[in-house]
């Protein structure tokens, strides 16, 4: 079995305990961890069933199967289920445990299954994008949108390090780890691309864990159960050396004090309206990369978190911030139909295609309502029932007619155009943004430099020895030189008259 992650490579076939989505509708995807197809489970002689509305799904029928396949439903007796309970329930445990042999026996091999006559669904392999659209949700979800942009403009690439505050429900967890892998790490000092999460909460942590670890991505994400507000970030004592951060935190500014390139001092802190900072038993460390510039992202829903990040940022130094918001909105691009005489299913329009039709359909009208105005004037009383029993036997029904004429003069011009290019090609968008309202605030942490990098720059691009470079003279010495370039100017100019006249008069 391989040991990379299936988020990493899933290989090219389905696999007996591999995860797997299975895709029921463009906004229903169920995860499920396939089994094997010998097993017998919950009475099913066919194994594991996937029971949806568009019918049954034994797992044998979903293994061995090339990811994307769509998978048709199969016949499944989900009668014996129940048959098999109400016999463990009655019975003793003796009878039971002989009864359970006795029925497990004839099963130990997987039923063949028979193929139902409608339905099917699509076997998927395990993505970033569609494990957010499927994953428990635990916490907010940060959705495809929000987290691209925010891997781009934190630079995120294969084989740098990030730190994530705030594991939630994993969404952004598995889409950085598959931004950062370069390959699994061999002995402890290796240092491969790796997310760094941090989560406060216990039963959030444990879960977390669990899922990482049936994922198998623990060489690459690393979750650690921490208040990064008092403890900060580093793992074991040692700094992560991180580029990338993403703080996904109630109050992202109380973590801010631990991302420095140094201590901040107490009455920095104090400016911030912050405690001062605790100081680890091994000494304060930077969590992040010395000599590199760190990127930044803050995920706030409210503005007024974004107005206490932004002035914590700038009084700790950092620069190029920034506010953004992301808003989605899904375009759905469709045939529709349009006709009088279009039969009522999705991407029929039952409106007038034209002028004409609709011409006709008034007409109809105008001559039923001039037909049951003459009928009482004539009759005096009018028996509803005995109108209506002569509009069902045909009388009044020519605009019908002539509409359905005209259908069928279309029909038969358009018999040769497929289904499904028929229609006119029209797009909507959606009426709800699924989405929730969510601030990104970005910023840079330059690198500090230390003397010996000053110096050393020093030495390579000299500064206040250019000949040619204006910072590096006074302004009466540019002033001078400027004079003394447009005199130079103006004797060569006249120079070139003198000689210009003497040529002149020497011709003449």
């Amino acid at each position: 079995m391989s040991t990379v992650s299936p988020f990493l490579d899933p290989g090219p076939l389905t696999t007996p305990g591999a995860l797997a989505l299975v895709h029921l509708s463009r906004d229903n995807v169920q995860p499920v961890y396939l089994g094997k197809d010998t097993d017998e489970t919950d009475g099913y002689a066919e194994g594991p069933v996937i029971n949806t509305r568009f019918g049954s799904f034994p797992h044998s029928t979903l293994l061995h199967q090339p990811w994307g396949s769509q998978i048709r439903a199969s016949v499944v007796d989900t009668g014996s289920r129940g048959r098999k309970r109400k016999m463990a329930q009655n019975a003793d445990a003796d009878t039971n445990e002989n009864s359970t042999e006795a029925a497990a026996s004839p099963a130990s091999n997987t039923k063949d299954v028979k193929t139902a006559a409608s339905g099917f669904i699509h076997i998927l392999p395990p993505t970033p994008e569609i494990w957010t659209s499927s994953l428990p949700h635990r916490t907010q979800v940060v959705y495809i949108p929000d987290y691209s942009y925010i891997l781009h403009r934190i630079r995120a690439r294969p084989g740098m390090q990030i730190i994530e505050a705030g594991s939630g429900s994993g969404s952004f967890t598995h889409a950085s780890a598959r931004a950062v892998y370069n390959g699994y790490p061999d002995t402890p000092d290796d240092k491969r691309g790796k997310v760094w999460s941090f989560e406060f909460n216990d039963d959030r942590f444990a879960k977390m864990r669990e899922e990482i670890k049936e994922h198998k991505l623990e060489g690459v994400v690393q979750v650690t159960h921490r208040n990064v507000y008092e403890d900060g970030f580093l793992v074991d004592g040692q700094s992560p050396g991180a580029e990338c951060i993403f703080l996904d935190v109630p109050a992202p500014w109380q973590a801010l004090p631990h991302l420095s390139r140094s201590k901040p001092s107490t009455a920095l802190l104090a400016s911030c309206d912050l405690e001062p900072l605790k100081e680890p038993s091994s000494g304060w460390k930077s969590p992040l990369r010395p000599d590199s510039s760190v990127h930044i992202c803050t995920f706030s829903p409210c503005i007024e978190q974004v107005t206490k990040t932004v002035e914590t940022m700038r009084r700790l130094g950092w620069m190029d911030i920034e506010m953004v918001e992301v808003a989605q909105r899904r375009v759905n691009v469709l045939r529709e139909k349009v006709g009088l005489n279009m039969p009522s299913e999705r991407g029929a329009n039952q409106s007038p295609k034209d002028v004409a039709e609709a011409v006709t359909r008034l007409k109809q009208i105008d001559g039923r309502f001039k037909k049951f105005n003459t009928k009482s004037k004539n009759d005096g009383d009018v028996n509803m029932d005995d109108d209506a029993e002569d509009l069902d036997n045909g009388e009044g029904r020519n605009g019908d007619d002539a509409i359905a004429a005209n259908g069928n003069a279309d029909s038969s011009e358009t018999s040769t155009v497929k289904p499904w290019v028929a229609g006119r090609l029209i797009h909507r968008t959606e009426a709800e943004i699924k989405t929730h309202t969510s601030y990104l605030v970005f910023a840079v942490l330059p690198q500090e430099w230390t003397e010996e990098q000053e110096a050393a720059a020093y030495e390579k691009w000299p500064c206040g020895k250019e000949s040619k470079v204006i910072g590096s003279l006074d302004k009466e010495t540019r002033k001078k030189e400027k004079r003394e370039l447009l005199q130079g100017k103006h004797a060569v100019k006249a120079a070139k008259s003198e000689t210009h006249m003497a040529k002149r008069n020497k011709t003449e």
